[in-house]
């Protein structure tokens, strides 16, 4: 197994941050909010023999250049797109995981010729209805910062409920997330409430897999909505991981790796 690599590459506005490992077809992979590459952390190494995986701190989060509100997907995709030219990436397979999937969409939507596949991992169904619910806030990830501390049990107590039981050691990684430096864990859910995937989705060409946590409320249901208008997809499949949650890369990774790899080898190219 190849070593994993850190770096940054220079773009409009900033600096993104990217671990790579492997070689092969490119993967890349993108997280949700207000997560980091840390998030595939467990795994990126599954992926990377026979591939060259690329995680990335996406524009507005991680160690990467921080973005002022309000953010849209698609000034996550612009950003996206600029390292993928920084670091000579031509073509790629992507694997977004929640808002990161949100992101999966519009880069296929924008750059058809440049994804080889896409994994839609707990991807929400971002339709007028989705638009509505969430405008008032995002729901999670969604407090005051307060000298006393109260945004951090905030944050612990909204999350909890939808990671395994007793996993303190992930919901310790995702608060560490929701702290760097110019992040408001908020607006990565409020950027998935502005966009329109109704007018986008049907732009993705490339081979598509859903997948989705059993145990993840807000992924299961947006199956049928994605399927439904992914029209324009060479291929549409789907795969459920038994106990996955909304922390499914990290605690359910082997797992992951199970499903994605062989569409990978199908498609990646």
């Amino acid at each position: 197994m190849t070593t994993m690599e850190y770096g940054y590459v220079r773009v409009p506005g900033g600096q993104v941050h990217y671990a790579e490992q492997g070689s092969g077809p490119a993967v890349l992979l993108l997280h949700q909010t207000p997560r980091s590459l840390d998030e595939f952390r467990e795994l990126q190494p599954l992926l990377a023999a026979g591939h060259r995986v690329l995680a990335l701190d996406m524009p507005g989060f991680g160690n990467s250049m921080a973005l002022p509100a309000p953010q849209r997907i698609e000034d996550y995709v612009r950003g996206t797109l600029a390292a993928l030219d920084a670091l000579g990436i031509g073509r790629t397979a992507v694997l977004g995981h929640h808002t990161g999937g949100v992101v999966a969409v519009e880069l296929a939507a924008a750059a058809p010729g440049r994804v080889t596949a896409a994994v839609l991992s707990s991807t929400p169904w971002a339709g007028p209805a989705y638009r509505a619910s969430h405008a008032a806030g995002p729901g999670v990830d969604d407090a005051v910062r307060e000298p006393g501390g109260g945004h951090l049990l905030a944050w612990w107590a909204q999350r909890r409920p939808h990671y395994p039981r007793g996993a303190t050691g992930l919901l310790d990684r995702f608060v560490r997330d929701a702290l760097a430096p110019g992040v408001d864990p908020r607006e990565g859910h409020l950027a998935c409430a502005r966009y329109e995937m109704e007018r986008r989705i049907g732009h993705v060409r490339a081979p598509v897999l859903l997948l989705a946590g059993a145990g993840d409320p807000f992924a299961l249901p947006a199956l049928e909505p994605l399927a439904r208008h992914l029209t324009a997809a060479a291929v549409v499949e789907r795969a459920v991981i038994d106990g996955g949650t909304v922390a499914l890369m990290e605690d359910k990774a082997a797992d992951v790796a199970g499903v994605v790899v062989p569409f990978l080898r199908r498609f990646a190219r």
